[in-house]
């Protein structure tokens, strides 16, 4: 597939979902909708600006998301996605802000799975080089790095070809070097380069997806690559509903 006919299909997808996302935020104060019994897909709500983007992405593949900002949402969940676009430091202190990052925490260190979305990859590392220095979750070891000086113009913008590194459920029917749609100055660097899952190369070759246990994440924007953007999202939910039901191959999306 060239890069026009990606695009091409990105503006098909931004037109053509059917399903709509439940935002559980700003309604008056209500709480808590999820349920033990009820437990879905939940987009954590801190502000980011792909917010929406990432929801109806995630409903164009059969789920019905929650948009939330409200932790009992975050540990009822039975797939949790981190999306985010901008600096380390507006990030981390809209979590803190909200009282994100303790639940979170909680959410991952239960092994459940977990989607992280190109700031939502960034901020799960130790600490990034953004700003001057930002603390950030901590929960993948390894640092935040800016793009170094040279001929590429910084932000890395625009699609790029990703590599599969291993075999994982997130990348199923996705070919080793498909196209997808960056938007960052900064990069991730691992201290156990074994939790690459792909890699992309832009003035240095850095991991583009990450997966470890219960945790995957993608530098890049699946929401704005097209159909294996759109897959990418499908496959998380199908291995997600696996991850409960034991039967992968019945499973394409968490209800």
């Amino acid at each position: 597939m060239t890069i026009s006919e990606a695009a091409a299909r990105t503006s098909l997808v931004a037109a053509s979902s059917e399903l709509e996302p439940v935002f559980a935020t700003g309604d008056g104060g209500r709480r808590g909708i999820l349920t033990s019994v009820n437990r879905q897909v939940v987009v954590v709500d801190y502000g980011a600006g792909n917010l929406r983007s990432v929801a109806r992405a995630i409903a164009h593949v059969g789920a019905s998301p929650v948009v939330s900002a409200d932790p009992d949402d975050i540990a009822a969940a039975s797939a949790l996605v981190l999306p985010g676009v901008g600096a380390a430091a507006d990030t981390m202190a809209n979590l803190r802000s909200r009282g994100l990052v303790e639940p979170i925490l909680r959410y991952i260190g239960d092994g459940r799975p977990f989607l992280g979305v190109c700031m939502g990859l960034q901020a799960l590392f130790d600490w990034s080089e953004e700003g001057g220095g930002q603390e950030c979750l901590g929960v993948l070891p390894g640092r935040i790095r800016h793009f170094p000086a040279g001929e590429l113009k910084v932000p890395h913008m625009g699609w790029n070809s990703v590599d599969w590194l291993r075999d994982h459920p997130l990348t199923s029917g996705i070919p080793s070097g498909s196209l997808f749609y960056f938007v960052h100055g900064f990069y991730p660097s691992p201290d156990d380069p074994a939790i690459a899952l792909g890699e992309t190369e832009y003035g240095v070759r850095f991991p583009s997806v990450v997966a470890r246990d219960n945790v995957v994440a993608t530098q890049f924007h699946p929401e704005k690559s097209g159909a294996n953007g759109l897959r990418l999202y499908a496959n998380f939910l199908a291995w997600a509903r696996a991850g409960r039901s034991g039967d992968a191959s019945r499973e394409s999306a968490v209800a």
